[in-house]
């Protein structure tokens, strides 16, 4: 058994622990089949991008790392719905890229290639609340236009690029990893946060989010450390610390 899927079995006990103890936000998140494969599906509508967050500190000024620190944050009347790593960083926890949040901006945006899956051009910035709810940004076009985005956070490679696959996935790569990312409907009005069940290659991955889901774009979060917190899916998927991390917010049972 891989110690991918043993982490996320664990991750489920314990999810189903929180899930017992926390109020459930329970049409956020679903499980969806495409071509054999299984991905967890998080839906966000435009009426509810204020719900959207993403941390990389806490208070303290320490980076928070998992799901725990993350619901340590939240007021009283709050309860996470789900959350999932959202961008590559460096050994120390900050951004590779662009990171923008509570009015903050840290790191840069990068738009030269480079190594690895975030230098993997064309990759790009996904984008809330300005203009419409939700964009996917091609990084070069995210530098020309500048848009005064609420939520920003860059990753790479783009899954998507206007309907199309990024021309250098390979339909029959051999590069397998349980992957992550998100990906935003052609009116800009829906996004989905994705993670993959099980190992999938790139091609695999980006095919479900423009065949099965009908994203315009799609942006990659990452495959070494992907994780998912959802208590409406008993999840609760755990490992080595994170970097940033996109969630949604919601009120608990009782409060408006």
């Amino acid at each position: 058994m891989r110690w991918a899927d043993v982490r996320r079995r664990l991750g489920l006990a314990a999810g189903a622990l929180v899930a017992m103890t926390l109020p459930v936000l329970a049409d956020l998140c679903e499980e969806r089949a495409f071509e054999g494969q299984a991905f967890a599906v998080c839906t966000v509508r435009g009426a509810d991008q204020d719900k959207l967050r993403l941390w990389l500190d806490g208070p303290d000024g320490k980076v928070l790392g998992d799901f725990g620190a993350v619901r340590g944050t939240l007021a009283a009347d709050e309860v996470l719905g789900f959350a999932m790593n959202a961008g590559m960083f460096h050994p120390d926890y900050a951004p590779v890229g662009l990171y923008r949040a509570d009015g903050t901006e840290r790191g840069r945006l990068v738009t030269a290639g480079g190594g690895g899956n975030f230098g993997l051009r064309p990759n790009g910035v996904f984008c809330v609340g300005a203009k419409a709810p939700f964009q996917v940004i091609e990084s070069r076009r995210f530098a020309s236009a500048d848009p005064d985005c609420r939520l920003a956070t860059q990753s790479g490679p783009m899954l998507v690029i206007d309907g199309e696959l990024h021309p250098r996935f390979l339909a029959d790569s051999d590069s397998r990893y349980i992957r992550n990312g998100v990906g935003v409907s052609q009116d800009f009005q829906t996004a989905w946060f994705v993670i993959s069940d099980r190992a999938v290659t790139f091609h695999e991955f980006a095919r479900f989010f423009r065949d099965g889901l009908g994203a315009r774009n799609a942006l990659y979060f990452d495959g070494s450390i992907s994780r998912l917190y959802a208590p409406a899916l008993n999840r609760a998927d755990w490992g080595r610390a994170m970097g940033p991390i996109v969630g949604y917010v919601g009120k608990a049972r009782g409060q408006s």
